[in-house]
């Protein structure tokens, strides 16, 4: 990963700064740098992926102005060379394109690129400040205001804890500039719909897929791959396994008692004979790391911290043991393809309407939950599902072929990888089972119990009172709203509400979040 920071006007408490900035050392520990501009400071701790020798540590300069950046611009080397006719470049680093790009396109540049992203520019001409997020917010980025209205950027929200009063997320796909925020990017939107036939609208989530796998594999540092044993990871992991010279690295994990996925992950492995590891946790692991893991969230959200404790563990697991610097995972999917809960849509109008809700807020739920259990892990997430170019063709597809018609969620995706041998028939056709639960059905149900034991029925009723925003609606959503407040007072609503299956559906009204809860959950996860 890397941590950004921008401190955006001569009022900085530079012991404050300093304290906020080093928060977030975990996500950049390899080196740490901060300059002043003359109006404000701008800091950067380095995670090295690409250009791994010191001439690629940021902020890069040109002519006064600098830039801080975490994030991966793929394809890169072609705006380089053409960039090459006029500037000269030190390192190999992907950022350092960044200040001559916007010396040539200013804020057009920000819709030009295919990355994943977050940053901020001091502009030396203007003497002013532009920051930037990529589409889909898989790269995090929070704002806030000082006492004196000076606004400040930060990778996360433990940043500004003590420089602002009141922090948000910065709005994916937007610009900063002049005091205003600016769409550049919609993503979830579709002006047309493609009037593509099934085969080829499924010939084309392959070779898309397939393009945004290839792409994240390229990293001058070791490159590894969460394994869940459910359908989008093991595509990724097949697709990679592929594209791979050598056996790729797979990691998977699950509860000492009920490891449901851990034999389809093996599964998966065997297959694709990749170079596997497991990791197995007890209850007391799970129950151990749950503050932690809030801390580091910076959320209340229910399913989003059920979710997080598992992949927090594997990767500080791998991150102990091995020496792998980038991880790539399989969020985004459901997002475009749909969950167990929108096989209850009432029509395409309905579906299409929820895939744009979920992936405008994904950065505030999934995508948040993978750049944090990643990145405090000083690991580098990418993220194949949110490849531009894939989910700007997937939102594109008439809602019509994405309805569960088929009796099978996911078909297009699946129908998809049918041919070439990715994976077993029983994976590729296998029922979803969501990851909170897939690590064991036991380790929701152990926060479940703790939760109810830690608080008497009066107690719950009261300490609910005291919230108002996404006010807490069993014992398992206090205990992680008052976790929540002890590190980030006041703060909710950085997150919109829990994630929830939409209730106004038949069949959706439900108080967990947990695709265990619904009627059609059958046989998932088994």
């Amino acid at each position: 990963m890397c941590s950004i920071i921008g401190y955006c006007g001569k009022t900085a408490d530079i012991e404050k700064f300093k304290e906020g900035f080093g928060a977030t050392v975990s996500r950049g520990p390899d080196d740490s740098k901060t300059v002043d501009t003359g109006n404000g400071l701008l800091g950067f701790h380095r995670l090295a992926i690409m250009g791994l020798h010191p001439e690629g540590m940021q902020p890069f300069s040109l002519d006064g102005s600098y830039v801080v950046c975490n994030g991966e611009i793929y394809g890169f080397e072609k705006i380089k060379e053409k960039l090459s006719e006029k500037y000269t470049f030190a390192s190999d680093s992907d950022c350092e394109i960044l200040l001559p790009l916007y010396k040539e396109y200013g804020v057009e540049m920000f819709g030009m690129l295919d990355a994943e992203y977050a940053l901020i520019i001091y502009d030396a001409e203007t003497d002013s400040y532009i920051a930037a997020r990529d589409p889909i917010g898989i790269r995090p980025l929070y704002y806030g205001y000082d006492k004196e209205g000076t606004i400040i950027f930060a990778s996360e929200a433990k940043n500004l804890v003590k420089l602002a009063d009141k922090i948000m997320p910065f709005p994916p796909g937007h610009y900063y500039k002049d005091g205003e925020f600016i769409c550049y990017c919609d993503i979830a939107a579709a002006d047309k719909y493609s009037t593509d036939d099934l085969e080829t609208v499924c010939q084309k989530i392959h070779d898309k897929l397939v393009s945004g796998v290839e792409k994240r594999l390229i990293a001058d540092a070791k490159v590894g791959f969460l394994l869940s044993g459910g359908l989008d990871s093991s595509l990724v992991c097949a697709v990679a396994a592929k594209k791979s010279a050598k056996p790729i690295r797979t990691f998977a994990i699950g509860m000492s008692e009920d490891a449901i996925d851990l034999k389809y992950a093996k599964q998966v492995a065997d297959y694709i004979g990749s170079d596997h590891s497991e990791i197995i946790i007890t209850k007391d692991d799970v129950l151990s790391a749950l503050e932690d893991v809030v801390h580091l969230l910076g959320t209340f959200d229910i399913t989003t911290i059920r979710a997080s404790i598992g992949m927090y563990l594997i990767c500080k697991a791998i991150h102990e043991q091995t020496d792998i610097r980038v991880l790539l995972t399989g969020e985004i999917s459901d997002e475009l393809f749909g969950y167990k809960y929108t096989d209850f849509a009432p029509d395409a109008d309905a579906f299409q309407k929820e895939s744009q809700k979920r992936i405008r807020e994904l950065h505030m739920y999934d995508v948040l939950r993978a750049d944090r259990c990643i990145s405090v892990n000083s690991l580098e997430a990418r993220v194949p599902f949110g490849d531009l170019d894939f989910v700007k063709y997937v939102m594109s597809i008439d809602p019509e072929m994405k309805l569960n018609k088929y009796n099978k969620g996911k078909y297009l995706l699946r129908h998809a990888f049918e041919k070439g041998d990715y994976l077993p028939d029983e994976i590729l056709w296998r029922e979803k089972a969501a990851f909170s639960d897939a690590v064991g059905h036991s380790m929701v149900d152990y926060l479940k119990e703790y939760a109810e034991k830690y608080y008497s029925d009066e107690e719950f009723t009261a300490l609910c009172e005291k919230y108002t925003h996404a006010k807490p609606f069993t014992k398992e959503s206090l205990l992680y709203r008052e976790l929540f407040e002890k590190y980030y007072p006041n703060q909710s609503e950085m997150v919109v509400d829990f994630w929830m299956p939409n209730k106004e559906w038949e069949g959706c009204n439900v108080n967990d979040p947990s695709a265990r809860v619904l009627s059609n959950y059958g046989a998932s996860g088994v």
